[in-house]
């Protein structure tokens, strides 16, 4: 069974235990969504499915999306910028963190085995059992730097964006 059958397995029987069914709009984000290789929102993924000519309106993708997290087939991020983004549940794969850009939005994922070490380093030296954590990273991607963003203008842009 591949993983998206699996997917589409594990969200059906989570959608049955609701009451609810998995109709082929439904199908369709989840198929669309998983397939996604980046983190994305609601309305970009809205536009891909509009793309490939599929007939789904917005709450639709909305309500799906929440159904989507809920069923833990994807997760949530904010990285406080007022809007949801989403990615595929890291199920059975490696963690990983983010880098931030706040010139131009990107979002780069890494995984360092130092800073898992040292997290654990860290909670034992505070006799705390860490159970999950998030790492994000924000600052000022390589491209903006060669076009001339400072963290000055991006820390300002980022306030600015975050206050609407």
């Amino acid at each position: 069974m591949t993983r998206l059958e699996e997917e589409r397995k594990r969200f059906q029987d989570f959608l049955r235990e609701r009451g609810l069914k998995l109709t082929q709009q439904r199908l369709q984000i989840l198929e669309r969504a998983v397939e996604v290789d980046e983190h994305f929102n609601a309305e970009e993924l809205f536009e891909l499915l509009r793309s490939d000519s599929h007939r789904i309106s917005k709450a639709t993708v909305y309500r799906t999306l929440a159904l989507l997290v809920e069923a833990d087939l994807l997760d949530t991020h904010d990285f406080e910028r007022g809007h949801t983004l989403y990615e595929r549940a890291a199920h059975g794969t490696a963690h990983h963190d983010h880098l931030i850009c706040l010139g131009c939005d990107r979002v780069f994922e890494f995984h360092s085995e130092e800073i898992e070490l040292l997290q654990e380093v860290v909670a034992k030296r505070f006799d705390f059992l860490m159970v999950n954590h998030t790492h994000q990273i924000y600052g000022v991607c390589g491209r903006c730097q060669r076009q001339g963003v400072t963290a000055e203008q991006a820390t300002g842009r980022s306030r600015v964006r975050s206050s609407l």
